[in-house]
């Protein structure tokens, strides 16, 4: 019984192997196989259906075939998709199977793997290092104020705030300063540090302090300004 088993599991993975390699492949012989461009494939290469002969393979975006047509096969980390309104086509589009952000060695954040892919195979093209996924999602940057705190007049004995906006992966932590009640002590400057594990950032805003508000300036609107 189980020597019966056995010979039947043989055949059927002998058939299945069977019906991956088209009927028509003979003995493979590189010699005689198409020469690949001589700038390379921007997307990588495959084997044939023959498993004989390297072919550039397709981009994401590019069109990629059904059995029996004459366009490539997608190149690894994409797949072949087709439209639901041309479903009965042979034609599809290749697309990336991982359709977040990851962050490459080189520092860069990219759309998708796909991408990623692509700019590795250029690099080590142009000889420069392989690109390697270092994590999902966006590369660590160290952060950036990007809303500076600027001046602020305001009236002894009354609330005042400072405005301070950074940005960075991980999320910088921001020391700032809120003052109330306001007395003329507190008037000059005070600085705003933003701090992640890749560095840190600041911006120093200015207090005035005045007895009352006909002290404040009126800022003079120019057309400048409005535009």
């Amino acid at each position: 019984m189980l020597v019966f088993f056995a010979v039947v599991l043989s055949l059927s993975l002998a058939s299945a192997f069977a019906d991956r390699v088209p009927r028509s492949c003979g003995a493979c012989e590189p010699s005689l196989c198409d020469p690949l461009p001589e700038e390379g494939c921007k997307s990588g290469t495959i084997f044939d259906s023959c498993g004989c002969c390297s072919l550039c393979a397709a981009g994401e975006g590019e069109p990629c075939r059904g059995r029996g047509t004459t366009a490539k096969r997608c190149a690894s980390g994409l797949e072949c998709v087709k439209s639901d309104k041309n479903k009965k086509t042979k034609l599809g589009v290749c697309a990336c199977k991982t359709n977040y952000e990851m962050c490459g060695s080189d520092g860069v954040t990219y759309k998708t793997g796909c991408d990623l892919k692509v700019a590795s195979l250029k690099s080590v093209s142009e000889e420069k290092p392989e690109i390697k996924v270092l994590n999902k999602g966006k590369c660590a940057t160290a952060p950036v104020i990007v809303t500076a705190p600027g001046e602020v007049y305001n009236v002894t004995g009354s609330q005042v705030y400072l405005s301070c906006e950074a940005i960075g992966i991980p999320t910088p932590v921001i020391t700032w300063k809120k003052i109330s009640p306001l007395t003329k002590k507190e008037a000059g400057s005070y600085e705003c540090h933003a701090v992640n594990a890749k560095g840190e950032a600041s911006a120093v805003g200015t207090i005035h302090v005045v007895e009352s508000i006909d002290d404040i300036p009126v800022k003079k609107v120019t057309k400048d300004d409005e535009l």
